[in-house]
């Protein structure tokens, strides 16, 4: 049976195929309307209604309408529809619930509730009323939903009002992320990298390519750099075709142009990482490590007066912030100049990079845009190095004439949409609130996050699992469940670490679930799992 998707419909064909399906479950199953020669039913709401369907293939399968505007359909058909409800709740209707007939054993009605909940818990509605038809009363009740009120609706087609709070809704659905992933919508995107983008950016994407020359991309390049610039209070900045790796190639060519020893601190994968591009780039440097999961110890640099100092923002593999505030005041009193790998920290959190030397940044971490932009920001000008820079990686060039090479356009206005559909400092409070919410959570469960003493990153989260389960074990497992997080590549499945990471669109209300699972996966000791490493193949 191929794959089922749950979305918002939002596509003409999908539109198309909604009216279809709802004449062939209003009139042809249930006589509620009369036949035409079209086999076509458009709702009377159609323009207010939100489409939650079930896709097999491109086919619409299934298919529930939420609409929050009043009054309901079912206002027309009972009097004083409020004094049957539970009282202070934000009301939505739900209509028009219709499954093919072959796919009524397939687990859409489930994928459609989990998408209803977290469709619910974005527009913060908390209770919702349908009419239900007495053909399947049993199961509405089944699924929470709780009758009121006469029958409505005709001697042909009756129907039962009956509505469903927040509460019960959320029961249903926590249950419905016990399932397989191919009973749910498209899996949850908890990587560290590519994002989930939301779907103004993904449309922006597939806009038709424009000539790198053109007037018109240049004028978009020079917004993205407004935008970027305006997020982090940077002087300048250039934006490179290729990942935050490049970026950083960049920076390190910057730095053999300087006099003197450097220093780099390291405390995970990520800054083990800047030590390899300085030692690829040839440059006079020391490189101070710490255990991974720790806060630098600044004592370390008594004695020591370097040229420059490189260190990671936010040390990915371990979920853990360096204190870019003080490194920089560190900088600032030793007369050194700060570079920083802002990769994984850019759209994360608030950074004001309006006295950092240089830093790199990429479209497709928390910035939410898609993969195959990065960035390099800097507080000086920087001119053109012809003879000691290769060509593709010198700043020079791209600060002086913006777009030097080949570009691509899609990426560029997809990711000026991604940064200007965001109030960012409302995205920072919300990404802090659910960080935190996740790790105490996780924490209560009895998990060992990494990073304890450490600055927290509020949007990835490291877990250090027993020795009794593998991490790719668990990460295949959960990925079943229909929960995509990171534990592959070495400095993860080595150490037996798996990655919960919020870079992109993730609600709220995917958290929990997503815990659940976890503890489902990862049981507590003595309680038979996931099987043990020795007994993994």
């Amino acid at each position: 049976m191929p794959q089922l998707r749950y979305k918002v419909a939002s596509e003409p064909g999908e539109i198309e195929q909604i009216h279809r399906l709802n004449y062939r479950a209003f009139v042809e199953e249930i006589p509620q309307h009369p036949s035409n020669d079209e086999r076509r039913l458009v709702d009377r709401f159609n323009d207010e209604n939100v489409y939650l369907i079930a896709l097999s293939d491109e086919t619409v399968v299934g298919m529930l309408t939420v609409r929050g505007m009043r009054p309901f359909s079912l206002d027309g058909k009972l009097t004083a529809l409020d004094s049957y409800l539970p009282p202070g709740r934000r009301l939505c209707e739900l209509r028009l619930l219709a499954i093919e007939k072959e796919h009524r054993t397939a687990g859409v009605l489930p994928g459609l509730l989990s998408l209803l909940w977290e469709y619910a818990q974005e527009k913060g509605f908390d209770c919702g009323v349908i009419s239900a038809t007495t053909r399947q009363l049993k199961l509405y009740r089944r699924l929470g939903f709780e009758a009121f009120g006469p029958l409505v609706g005709t001697a042909e087609a009756p129907f039962q009002p009956m509505f469903i709070t927040r509460e019960v809704l959320q029961a249903r659905a926590e249950s419905v992320s016990a399932l397989p992933a191919v009973l749910r919508r498209e899996p949850l995107n908890f990587l560290p990298g590519p994002a989930s983008l939301h779907a103004d950016v993904a449309a922006a994407l597939q806009s038709p390519p424009e000539w790198h020359r053109s007037a018109a991309f240049v004028g978009e390049m020079q917004t993205l750099r407004e935008g970027l610039r305006g997020l982090t209070q940077a002087p300048f900045v250039d934006v490179l075709l290729g990942s935050g790796t490049l970026a950083n190639d960049a920076i390190a060519a910057q730095l053999a142009r300087l006099d003197g020893r450097g220093v780099i601190l390291s405390n995970g994968e990520f800054g083990e990482r800047l030590a390899d591009h300085a030692r690829r780039a040839r440059l006079d440097f020391e490189c101070i490590r710490f255990d991974w999961g720790r806060a630098l110890d600044f004592e370390s640099l008594n004695g020591r007066d370097p040229s420059w100092m490189w260190v990671v923002a936010c040390e990915t593999s371990t979920g853990v912030l360096n204190d870019v505030e003080r490194l920089t005041a560190v900088c600032r009193d030793r007369g050194a100049r700060l570079a920083l790998d802002c990769v994984s920290a850019i759209g994360a959190m608030q950074l004001d990079l309006s006295g950092v030397y240089l830093a790199s940044g990429a479209s497709g971490k928390a910035l939410a845009g898609p993969p195959g932009l990065s960035m390099v920001f800097h507080d000086h000008a920087i001119e053109p190095s012809p003879d000691d820079v290769p060509r593709y990686l010198d700043l020079g060039l791209y600060a002086r004439n913006g777009v030097p090479f080949t570009h691509s356009s899609n990426l560029v206005r997809a990711l000026a949409v991604a940064l200007r559909r965001v109030d960012w400092p409302a995205r920072f409070d919300e990404i802090a609130e659910r960080g935190a919410a996740a790790r105490s959570r996780l924490r209560a469960l009895g998990f060992e996050v990494i990073g304890a003493g450490a600055i927290p990153a509020p949007h990835v989260i490291t877990i250090a699992l027993p020795p009794t389960v593998r991490s790719v074990d668990v990460g295949c497992e959960l990925a079943r469940l229909g929960f995509l997080i990171a534990y592959g590549g070495d400095y993860l499945s080595t150490r037996n670490w798996i990655q919960i990471a919020m870079m992109g669109e993730v609600a709220m209300g995917a958290l929990p679930p997503l815990a659940r699972a976890l503890r489902r996966a990862v049981p507590p000791p003595g309680i038979a799992g996931v099987p043990p490493a020795a007994d993994s193949r």
